[in-house]
């Protein structure tokens, strides 16, 4: 005899088959009036103009931890240099801020909306920059870093909401891979000026970006779904109309496809419990913080936070504050590709090369690592740091950076999304912060350990995509709901 549960999930299933009968298309509509899909970009844009500020803080250290570091500290706020256990809060009390955020972020996201919870991300921001102007005392910094993560937090709980129901099937995969472009844009920023710029000047270059990304984000819609939900068809619509470009008429079908998607969540509303109690919910839990969890492991925030460290420990030769900004232009460029292979090549294939090639980069740094403490000779393998992290970087930009979050804004239904995107952003960042704490201990025992550690992660990682992960290019969000809850 079926269970409750199991008769819930086959009346949704069937609901969700009933409603993708009216799919919307991205190329007609009922009086075959185009959709502008440059309409869809220029929203998505503005609202990762907010992930652009935290790559800013992302970059943040790798400029700044040298000037902190250095004995001179007439371009420092501090009166000494920090030691290496303050260098290492530093780099990983934004994880703090950012793990605690979504569990706020995400409640606010379905009642103020996730437009404004986007809004709001910038107070943190601003006031973290303000402090790190007056900062005085250690402590201050670590205050400034946490401010920082739950901005942080705010921004990665509540963006894939909105461009993930701002945008149409055929360019989910596109607007939801921006994300990483603008965090590597941000990062590239920091890169590019800190080391040639005081202290006080960087500080006031990341502190205008969050202003003017409130600016232009401010003239952008609301979400469609939100609107529904909150029963203000009027303005559902006329958010629909902006983003698609047409009449109220044109897109007549598809804000009847949004409002009976709404009016089901509304009806089975979810909580945490339903995560792991339904089982398309826990299966795409598990698909999306297994995505997460292993971007983190892949030792990204490391390369991040330290790439101005790990080229001077290298010793390559070549200017470290160069080399990172070479690296950041890697990924500036590498992430600008996702957007437009992503819904040709699909999710899937993209996160197996990153995994793999990942893993290939990172145990050739390792080796590098190993080879300059036991052979002491490296002049015939000096060059090899820059590729390594380069192919690195570009692997991971296109594949493990960005997709996770894509994954994420398309993986589950309106009534649970916001919870779980609270526990999939926390759950990065409870691994960032664990990853990047307690790196300073593992490179102090050899470099090539924590690089050798990185590598064997990704390797799982292709496994973990091979076997669980679901291929969802060219798929509705109701498309995937059937996906994850239909038996093989």
């Amino acid at each position: 005899m079926p269970t409750m549960s199991n008769q819930l999930g086959e009346k949704r299933e069937q609901s969700y088959a009933e409603v993708s009968s009216f799919q919307m298309s991205d190329s007609i509509s009922r009086n075959m009036e185009p959709v502008k899909t440059g309409r869809i970009f220029l929203a998505a844009v503005a609202a990762n103009l907010s992930a652009f500020v935290v790559g800013t803080c992302l970059g943040w250290t790798s400029p700044i931890l040298p000037k902190l570091k250095s004995n001179d500290t007439s371009d420092s706020p501090l009166d000494r240099p920090i030691t290496s256990e303050e260098d290492a809060y530093i780099s990983s009390l934004i994880a703090i801020g950012a793990l605690v955020a979504p569990f706020i972020a995400g409640p606010l996201a379905d009642r103020i909306g996730r437009k404004w919870v986007l809004l709001s991300s910038s107070v943190f921001f601003v006031l973290a920059f303000v402090l790190n102007m007056i900062a005085s005392q250690v402590w201050i910094l670590y205050l400034s870093r946490v401010i920082q993560g739950c901005g942080v937090g705010f921004v990665m709980t509540a963006q894939p909401m909105y461009v993930g129901e701002i945008s149409t099937d055929n360019v989910r995969g596109a607007t939801g891979s921006l994300m990483q472009l603008f965090i590597v844009c941000g990062i590239l920023y920091a890169y590019a000026i800190g080391p040639f710029v005081s202290y006080q000047t960087l500080q006031w270059g990341c502190l205008v970006v969050p202003i003017i990304a409130d600016v232009v984000f401010f003239f952008m819609p609301e979400s469609p779904y939100y609107l529904a939900g909150k029963g203000r068809k009027t303005a559902a619509v006329r958010s629909l109309q902006f983003l698609r470009g047409q009449s109220a008429e044109g897109v007549h079908d598809e804000m009847a496809v949004i409002q009976a998607n709404v009016e089901e969540a509304m009806a089975n509303k979810g909580n945490m419990l339903d995560l792991v109690k339904v089982g398309s919910n826990r299966k795409a839990l598990l698909i999306c913080a297994g995505l997460i969890s292993f971007q983190q492991l892949s030792g990204i925030n490391v390369v991040l936070f330290n790439s101005q460290s790990i080229f001077a420990s290298a010793n390559t030769g070549l200017d470290p504050a160069i080399a990172t900004i070479i690296i950041g232009c890697v990924q500036v460029a590498s992430s600008g590709l996702t957007p437009i292979v992503v819904d040709r090549m699909g999710r899937k294939l993209l996160l197996l090369i990153s995994a793999s090639v990942m893993s290939i980069g990172l145990a050739a740094l390792g080796g590098f690592f190993y080879m300059k403490l036991v052979v002491g000779d490296i002049s015939s393998v000096l060059w090899l740091p820059v590729p390594a992290l380069i192919i690195y970087n570009i692997v991971y930009c296109t594949g493990f950076g960005p997709l996770p979050w894509a994954v994420l804004g398309e993986m589950f239904p309106a009534n649970i999304k916001s919870a779980a995107s609270s526990v999939v952003a926390s759950t990065c960042w409870i691994l960032g912060f664990l990853v990047t704490r307690y790196y300073p201990a593992l490179d102090a025992l050899g470099s090539y350990y924590a690089f050798w550690l990185f590598s064997g992660f990704c390797i799982v990682a292709f496994f973990f995509v091979m076997f669980i992960v679901i291929e969802t290019k060219g798929l509705s969000l109701n498309q995937i709901q059937v996906r994850l809850g239909s038996k093989k």
